[in-house]
């Protein structure tokens, strides 16, 4: 059955990784959209050195996740990449998938949406930093999730006589070269700079707030994340799984106080692990001291919980990121402390014509998830899947909520958590569901669709 005509005009914001996703899938459906984004390319995140300053890559960042599971399912990464990408590699390829599908010259670049107000007949108008308001029936957001820098709430008590960054400011070596470097958290971030500061630093310490699982890379010669693509990890519990891959990490790593970390209280995929082999061979070779949580400042001096000191002159706050959205009021659409319910990660039970692309935390690559989501909402937007009712959206983000809180240790990073093979088949059965409501509506549009977009001076 053909979709109806007139389809939803949608705008997308943000050209990341996400939101390329939800543009190729757009165009596939002959969606109209537009799409705005504030940088003078795309990438998001994977962009060096941005111009929009959203962007939290540094010099040596090389993804962790492997080639083949984080490429989009119809264009591969290049088999002369590496196995784990530097950011260059995956900036490029971004590059060459909006050229090979003829996206770019849709994107407006340098363009900032400063707001999105919700009209009466629940329609979106879409205010740009030139001033213009458009009507928009449909609403991808595609703005990251890793750009607002979270800090201590505190920050520890006392002067500090050097200086105080958070890791979204780090970029280059350059910067913790000959310094006594105190990287507060231990994410992979911190575990990077800390690596690094290892080498150029005088001194290079990590304060564990909460001590973290950290796994090498490979294990047995495989990439970690290509482990779980293995037939008989999707048929266990995940408790057995859990064993299963705690099992093999005691194998291929040993125990973490082999290496002088310690050992977290909680069990491993309960938190997001952090994936480094050189910070264990560099914290195996002393190179890197492992300290408590800061507890306080003195002059030139951090103080740890354990009443322990080192003397530093810089300290990096790799403590996460906030979720924010700058274009929504706060009373419409906020994620206080990180939590936001959405059915299926993606869809706003209360407004259905708003989507949230590539806003998961996945233990894999968010590329291909990005990718799913955005086709399953492209079919929501011809109406060739329909979402369910209200109600039965609220009890799914519910469900979702409760489920997290009982498998993950309680942080604002693991309010948007999944599972990267249990989501992607969840938003495949999603997509089966969707187009089974819709044959049975006739393939009715859910969504309001105008022929044209009101443009208000």
């Amino acid at each position: 059955m053909r979709p109806p005509d007139p389809l939803p005009r949608t705008c997308i914001i943000g050209a990341g990784s996400s939101g390329i996703a939800a543009a190729k899938a757009l165009s596939d459906a002959g969606v109209p959209y537009d799409h705005f984004e504030a940088s003078d390319r795309v990438g998001g995140n994977w962009a060096f050195e941005n111009p929009n300053g959203m962007s939290s890559a540094y010099d040596t960042l090389h993804i962790n996740t492997s080639r083949e599971r984080m490429a989009f399912a119809d264009f591969p990464m290049p088999r002369s990449f590496p196995t784990f990408p530097h950011h260059s590699h995956v900036a490029r390829y971004f590059e060459d998938y909006v050229d090979h599908f003829g996206l770019r010259d849709r994107i407006t670049f340098e363009t900032t949406v400063e707001r999105c107000e919700r009209t009466s007949d629940g329609l979106w108008d879409v205010t740009l930093h030139t001033g213009e308001t458009r009507r928009y029936d449909a609403l991808l957001v595609a703005n990251g999730h890793h750009w607002d820098p979270r800090w201590p709430e505190p920050e520890p008590p006392g002067t500090f006589d050097g200086e105080r960054i958070h890791a979204h400011d780090y970029v280059r070596a350059e910067q913790v070269k000959d310094r006594r470097v105190v990287v507060v958290g231990m994410g992979n971030s911190a575990m990077d700079i800390a690596t690094v500061a290892s080498y150029v630093g005088r001194s290079s310490t990590v304060a564990a707030r909460t001590p973290a699982h950290v796994v090498p890379k490979w294990w047995f010669g495989r990439p970690l994340d290509q482990w779980a693509t293995l037939p008989v990890m999707h048929v266990l519990p995940w408790q057995v799984a859990q064993a299963g891959m705690a099992a093999l990490i005691r194998l291929a790593r040993g125990p973490l106080s082999r290496y002088g970390l310690p050992q977290p209280d909680h069990g491993l995929l309960q938190s997001h692990p952090t994936i480094s082999s050189d910070f264990l061979v560099r914290a195996g070779h002393g190179a890197i001291d492992l300290r408590p949580d800061v507890a306080r400042f003195d002059g030139d001096r951090v103080v740890f919980a354990d009443g322990t000191s080192v003397e530093a002159d810089l300290v990096i706050y790799a403590t996460g990121y906030d979720i924010t959205f700058p274009f929504f009021d706060t009373d419409l659409i906020s994620a206080p402390d990180n939590q936001i319910d959405l059915y299926r990660n993606v869809v706003h039970p209360e407004m259905p014509n708003t989507a949230f692309i590539g806003l998961a935390q996945p233990l894999g690559a968010i590329m291909p998830i990005a990718e799913r989501q955005s086709k399953w909402i492209a079919a929501v937007l011809t109406g060739r899947a329909h979402l369910p009712d209200r109600d039965a959206m609220l009890a799914q983000t519910t469900a979702n909520r409760e489920a997290m809180a009982r498998r993950y240790r309680r942080a604002a990073r693991h309010t948007i958590q999944v599972d990267f093979d249990d989501y992607m088949f969840d938003l495949r059965l999603e997509m089966w569901r969707g187009r089974r409501r819709a044959k049975r509506a006739g393939h009715t549009l859910q969504i309001p669709a105008r022929a044209t977009v009101q443009v208000e001076a």
